[in-house]
């Protein structure tokens, strides 16, 4: 399945491309940024790592996308579903750029690609694979509507992560959207 375009009011969400690989190599180069998903790499290795999230899609049949500000066309970061060989549940995760930080990008794409995964992937439910000081990701997981399902296991070399997942059903996102828009 090729990646679709999706569109919120303030972000582009679309496939991974090659040219992305500056603001992939950014994100992944940045100690804070990189903290919570896997850490510091250099760029080749940004490239593997963005080739791996594309390849996704063929695989899996869906993956993350890359996360465009409308305004000025800039990379900001990825989001979306994932689930990788041995990976606790179906995600949809986020990392973004620690200029795009406190915007609520994050929140914005993450709700397109929750409404995305449920309605094209079949999701009965949704996981967010956060470490446990990761206090950004966790807020933004409640502002979501998940809460916290206990510690998880992430296959090696992950494995040395100290994460819950936080999550909800697809009943649960609904039901909570359809409360919202009221």
């Amino acid at each position: 399945m090729s990646p679709p375009t999706i569109e919120t009011e303030r972000l582009i969400l679309r496939g991974i491309q090659e040219a992305d690989l500056d603001g992939w190599a950014e994100l992944m180069g940045d100690p804070d940024s990189a903290r919570f998903i896997g850490g510091v790499m250099k760029r080749a290795g940004a490239w593997r790592s963005m080739a791996a999230f594309a390849g996704s899609w063929s695989l899996k049949g869906f993956g993350m996308f890359s996360v465009v500000e409308k305004s000025t066309g800039r990379w900001i970061g990825r989001l979306g579903p994932w689930q990788p060989e041995g990976w606790p549940g179906t995600e949809v995760g986020w990392s973004l750029l620690k200029s795009a930080w406190g915007r609520g990008y994050a929140a914005e794409g993450a709700t397109a690609a929750i409404d995305w995964a449920f309605d094209n992937l079949g999701w009965s439910e949704v996981i967010h694979v956060i470490d446990v000081d990761n206090a950004p990701s966790i807020a933004l997981a409640e502002r979501l509507g998940s809460t916290d399902l206990g510690p998880c296991a992430l296959p090696p070399p992950l494995d040395k992560y100290n994460v819950h997942a936080w999550g909800q059903s697809r009943d649960q996102w609904l039901a909570r959207q359809a409360a919202t828009s009221a």
